[in-house]
Order: C-alpha cells, then structure tokens, then sequence
C-alpha cells in the first residue's frame, strides 16, 4: 500500500496533520507561500514561512520519490521479478537512496563479469559459495565445471567466476549498501594530499597534509577542498576501516568460518570491496557530503542576503549619491524622495586645485538647491577620499546633509543590465550606479531586487556550490522579504512588485505600463483592472500591495481586502468609523476580536488584524542609523595594532564576519574573536549591516590583511589564530578557518576477534 506523503511529513516534522494537508493543498492550488503563512493560519495552525517551506520542498521530494517507485516496480514487474515482500519494501521507501539500492539487482547494466560467469554455467557453484555448506571441497566441485567450450579452462577460473558472482550479488543487496554508506559517513575520514604534479606554494597549502572526519567537516572546508580539487592541486580520498567494512559485509552475508566455502566467500568480499562496494558508496558519500555543504554555503548567503534586503532604509528622502571615480571623476546625481532623478554632474577631485575648487563650488550649490538630507558615497575604491572631501566641501552649510557610505557591490552590474537600460536609456553606465547608490540609501530593498542576488557580495563559495540550489534559495529570500515589508503600488518598480506574491514578472511590467497610462490606483480593488490579473492573483497579491493616501485608509495596511467588511463591523461596534479607527493604537485596544471569531475566521486572523489596525503598514525594518568611521582612518597605513573602531560588517561565513572599518579594505574577525563567550556560529551575534566595535590585531600592508577582534580586553599582537591573518578575497577560498590538526587514522576494528580479513587485504 502506497504512503500517505501528508502522514510521512507530518510525522518527520512533528507538525499536525491537519496542517500540513492544508499547505499542500492550497499549495497544489496555486497558493504562495507568504501569503499562506500571512493569511490562512486558521487552516495551517499558525505554521511559519520556513515550516511551510519545509512541507513544500518535502512533498516535492516525497512526490519525485513516488514516481520512481511507480517507474521501479514497473520495471520489476516486467521482468517478472516482482514479489509481494519485494513491492512492500519499495512502497515503505523514503529516501532515495534506499529505493536505488532495492532496484540496483535488477536495474539493467552493462555486461559484467559475472553475467559472463553466469553464461559459463558458474551459477550453481556461485550459489554453493553464498550457502556456506558445513561439508565440500571447493575445488573438487569446480573441477566438474570445467568446460574449454564454455571458456572455462581450469579449476582456478571456474572458482574466479564463482566469486565474481558471488561478489556482485553481495555487493547489491541493500543492507550492504547501507552498511558501507553508514561507514563512510560516520566514520570516514577526508584525506586530502598535494596533486603529484603541483610543486611550491599555492592558496592551497595548507590542505598539502590534511585529515578530517567527514562527519564533522565544516561546509566551508569541503567547498573550499573540492575548489584545490577541481583546480588540479588536491587529490582526495575518504579512507575507512576496509577490514571492519569487510567483517560487517561476511556478517550480512552469512560468512560461516567453519565452512570449506568460507576462504572463497573471504576472496569475494575482498573482491566486491575494492572493485565494486567501495568506489560506488564512496561516490555517493561525496555527492552526499557535497549537497550538505552547499546547503550550508547555501543557508549563510540566505541569511546574509535576508539582513541586506531588510537593512534599515533612510526613507523617501531627496539624496544625494555618488559614484567614486578617480580619472574619470565622481558621478554625481541627485534623486528626489521618490527615487527620481532630478540632475546629474561630474565632480573632478584629483585633476588638479582648480578642478577640486569647480567641484566644490558645484556640490555645495547642489546642496544649496535640493537640500537633500543625506549625501551617499560608494564604498569602492576612492570612497573615502570623496568621503572626506564632500564633508569638507559641504561643512558650513546651513541644513548640511550627512555623509554616509553605501555598499556598492552589484552597483555596476545593476548600471549594466536591461532593468538599468530600460529605466535610463540615455543615461550612462556610471550615471545608472551612483543612482543605485543614492537608492540603496532610501530603500535597500527597493533597490537591490534589481540585482542578482549573487552580485551583492556576500556569502561563500557561491560558484561552487549547486547553482539550481542557490537559485531557488535565494528567490524565497527575496520574495520573504519583499512581502514581509509590503510594496507601495503606486512606486514600486518593475522589479519589485515582481516578488509580490503571485504577480511575477510579467503581469509586474503589466502593472506599471497601466499606471504610467492611467495614473496611480486609487484602491487596491482598482489593480484588477490590470490586463491577466485574475481573482486567484489579487487573492495571492492584495494583502502585500500598499496604497498610501488612497480612497481606503486600509489600503495602507497589510489587512486582507477579503477581511474589510469584519473591520468595518469592529469600527461600528465602537460608534466610529473606519478612518478614524485604523491607526488608533487606543481605540484598536478595545476590539473584543473574540465577538468576530466564526467558521471561517480564527484567533490567528483577528489578533494579526488588531494589530494591524494599532499601527496599519508598519514597516518591520529597523530605524536607519549612519555608520561612524573614525576620521583619523582612511588607508590601511593609518590602522595601529590595539586601535579601537567602529565598522560595519559586510559579510559573515561559517569561519567569521568581513568588517567595513572605513579602509577600502574589509577587515576579518575570525570566530573565535567574535565575542568574549563561546560562538558556535558567526551568525548567533553578528548579522551583514549589523554596527561593530572591534579592535585591530593585525595589519597586514603587503598582503593587504587586517585581522580585527569584536572581544573586549586587551589587544594581542598576534592573528585570529594566533598566525597572520588572511585576506579576505583569499580566505574563502582556501577554507577561511583553516584547516584543524590532522586527524588520527581510525584504529582498525575486526568484526571478529581472531579478523581473517586483515591478512587477505594484503594481498
């Protein structure tokens, strides 16, 4: 009988049942997942995002594993080979795995040996070996095989062929496999060498000598193997106890040591190990041990992408931004609050004196004219000179700005792309980044949906790592958190309203192209009249879409139109009407939701709505602070061992936090040094974005490497493991952390007391 899938993942995630059958169904539907988890928590029983998600990508697993056992059984069935116990097994699967192993005797395959020694009529000697008869003389049997017609020449053959079989049919009985994959996983151990060829240093030395159980290996460290690997400079292997493997293996296959058949099973398994059991498994443990790395790799680019997206916005505001240039000079453009560019200019800083007074005089008349709130420098190479100077320049001035720089990674590859060009076709390539800039300052989430995630600069390993993978990570990011924070529809971008639940690409440019010819959308219930914007899609998209100053004070709010007529009925039970209640945190206070609770409408909603109705469209992101980098430092010449600063971290691996202190060079506080207790991961107290006072260690000119701690005491003169520190664009690839002590070699463990195995794997 086949499985329920909604019973296994319930099970497997300790949810209700009822839950998750409600996700897959609406998910079936063509239900998205924030509005699910927003929206429908009376069906799921409150399940967040990542549960949701988690149900979602189980099911789908669950449902590829289904139809491969179909297309399994199938096959075994046409061979007829199919027996009820057989069928019972497959059906229970749920690991694939597991299934593959089940099929592998009869998946069709190649002609191997022991298919040849099948056709020579070795079988029933074959089967005499696997039985393990109390009584026999192995080769007095094997005489009467031989056979010069059937290729079958002496006693000796006759006996390799028997075992040849024999090794085949162990090596593909399952528990086997599962034995030799629970051995490599649990108790192997990565032995990583220098390739043959490679002679001197490389960014992989310290994996010339290099042991670690493949259990405890940290993502970042295999990744970063596997690159030497690709490379041509590491060659690896995962390394077990043969002997023990052997033993388990006679054990599963009913090695009996006081029969005469006993030595030719020995031979068999020595065999099935070297040449068919362990370079498969071992195949399969690397594809395993790799998926789990780039999930890890996978995991810290979402949580680092997540705090970029929902980093703190200045707000529609009219900024200034500027886009670092030495022989080409600095682009310049001023955008007005809603992010429209209102002018654009050059600022020439290191032409000469008269060049740096014109541009003075042009920057402090540009300032004098928009009166932007904030001037934003890209943090690229030159920032901190222009830094300096636009303080400089503006100083004085009544109403100044402040001087904030902004992470510029992806800024050029956003100038260069068909959103850029379509939105600024006559503009220039170094034009289009320093809006980006400005941009980045009033809305980082705005903004940087725009640009391929991969681009931003964060993360680790992202090349190595499985692409569709990644890909498919960072698009829930993305989509979370622009539904999270609500987009103004009558604003947003192309880009952005792409990632509103269920409108997508497509029906977004739909969506402007009708603004741009209607003007803005008075009500929410107006966006239907978009062309192929369905009831199903205003149902997935309206709660997440906002309309400031319309027809509807709940416009501006993240209740659900499908929800207006119980606040209407709230507004009435108080004697007052809807405007008048929605942001009122006092009057909200008195609804009695549990007087609205009826089939249809739970705790869940009502509470989410009161809520809402306290502070309607609260932005869920912090309240932006500029950064203060000392003015004292501006090159890494002017950073001292035991110098106290204030930075901003820009990255976080597995192995630490990538600290923008204001030198145009990122400094790294290794884990180690994050915090005075102990830190299993970077990410428990640090976060991209996140203000950080840190102290230098180290300073490293030659090699550009400033090594930084976060922990208070007094400063050491030693790196982050006590040995220089490594530059930022090198660590992540030679494995960041570095490599641990090589571990011991296993001591071998005989199933047996008296191992008959050990002796034979020598020869």
């Amino acid at each position: 009988m086949a499985l329920d899938l909604v019973t296994v993942i319930a099970n497997e995630l300790g949810v209700p049942e009822r839950g998750v059958r409600a996700v897959v169904a609406m998910l079936v539907e063509g239900a998205t997942v924030p509005f699910i988890a927003r929206y429908r928590k009376e069906q799921t029983g409150g399940l967040d995002e990542v549960a949701i998600r988690t149900v979602e990508e189980r099911h789908g697993y669950l449902r590829e594993l289904d139809e491969r056992k179909k297309t399994i059984i199938e096959e075994i069935e046409r061979q007829g080979k199919l027996t009820p116990a057989l069928r019972a097994q497959i059906e229970a699967c749920t690991v694939k795995s597991e299934l593959e192993d089940l099929y592998l005797p009869y998946k069709p395959k190649r002609r191997t040996r022991a298919m040849i020694a099948r056709e020579k009529g070795l079988q029933p000697l074959a089967d005499r070996i696997a039985s393990q008869p109390e009584e026999g003389d192995p080769a007095a049997e094997a005489a009467a095989f031989v056979n010069a017609d059937k290729g079958v020449a002496t006693v000796k053959e006759a006996l390799q062929g028997a075992r040849d079989i024999v090794a085949e049919a162990v090596a593909e009985q399952a528990p086997v496999r599962a034995m030799a994959r629970e051995l490599f996983l649990n108790e192997g151990v990565l032995v990583v060498s220098r390739a043959p060829e490679v002679s001197g240093p490389t960014k992989f030395e310290m994996y010339y000598e290099f042991r670690e159980a493949c259990r405890t290996i940290p993502s970042h460290r295999f990744l970063a193997v596997r690159r030497g690997e690709t490379e041509n400079v590491l060659r690896t292997e995962v390394e077990v106890d043969v002997a023990r493997a052997i033993g388990q293996a006679a054990a599963l296959a009913g090695r009996r040591a006081a029969s005469p058949f006993a030595g030719e099973l020995d031979l068999s398994l020595a065999d099935m190990w070297r040449r068919l059991l362990a370079p498969s498994v071992e195949s399969e443990v690397r594809v395993e041990m790799k998926l789990h790395a780039d999930r890890g790799a996978v995991d810290i680019f979402a949580q680092n992408l997540r705090s970029l997206l929902l980093a703190a916005p200045l707000g529609p505001r009219p900024v200034i931004g500027i886009d670092p240039g030495q022989r080409t000079g600095c682009k310049l453009v001023v955008i007005d609050a809603t992010g429209r560019m209102i002018e654009h200019t050059v600022l020439y800083l290191v032409q000469g004196d008269a060049a740096v007074a014109r541009s003075r005089e042009t920057l402090r008349g540009l300032v004098s004219r928009h009166r932007p709130v904030a001037v934003a420098v890209g943090n690229g190479t030159h920032g901190r000179e222009t830094e300096s100077f636009v303080k400089e320049a503006i100083a004085g001035l009544e109403g100044a700005p402040f001087v904030v720089p902004v992470n510029e990674a992806g800024a050029s590859v956003y100038s260069a792309s068909d959103v850029a060009r379509e939105e600024f076709p006559d503009l220039d390539v170094t034009v289009r980044g320093a809006i980006s800039i400005a941009r980045r300052l009033q809305d980082p989430l705005a903004e940087l949906v725009k640009v391929d995630p991969k681009s931003i600069g964060v993360g680790q390993y992202q090349h190595d790592v499985y692409q569709p993978l990644l890909a498919k990570k960072l698009d829930e990011v993305v989509e979370s958190c622009v539904n999270s924070v609500g987009v103004e529809l009558n604003t947003a971008s192309a880009p952005l309203l792409a990632h509103v639940a269920g409108i997508g690409p497509t029906l977004a440019r739909r969506i402007v192209s009708h603004r741009e010819v209607n003007g803005p959308f008075a009500t929410r219930d107006d966006v239907r009249d978009v062309t192929g914007l369905g009831p199903k899609t205003y149902e997935q998209c309206a709660g997440f879409l906002r309309i400031h100053g319309g027809q509807n004070p709940l416009d501006a709010s993240a209740v659900h139109p499908e929800r207006y007529p119980v606040v209407e009925t709230m507004a009435r039970d108080l004697g007052t009407d809807v405007s008048a209640l929605v942001g009122n945190p006092a009057l909200a206070a008195k609804i009695q939701w549990q007087r609205y609770v009826d089939g249809a409408l739970g705790e869940f909603t009502l509470r989410d709505i009161v809520e809402e109705l306290k502070k309607p469209g609260r932005d869920p992101r912090a309240t932006f602070e500029p950064p203060k980098f000392r003015d004292d430092v501006r090159t890494m010449e002017d950073l001292k061992v035991g110098m106290n600063l204030e930075g901003v971290v820009t990255n976080v691996t597995a192995f630490g936090a990538f600290v923008d202190v204001g030198v145009h060079q990122d400094g790294l506080v290794h884990l180690s040094q994050l915090s005075d207790r102990f830190v299993r991961e970077p990410s428990e107290v640090v976060k991209p974005g996140d203000k950080l006072k840190v102290r230098v260690l180290e300073v490293d000119l030659v090699r550009k490497r400033i090594s930084l701690s976060a922990k208070s005491g007094s400063p050491t003169q030693q790196g982050a493991y006590g040995r220089p520190a490594q530059a930022p664009q090198d660590r992540p690839r030679d494995g960041g952390r570095g490599p641990q002590r090589p571990a011991p070699k296993p001591p071998a463990q005989p199933a047996f007391s008296n191992n008959p195995f050990q002796k034979l794997l020598k020869k």
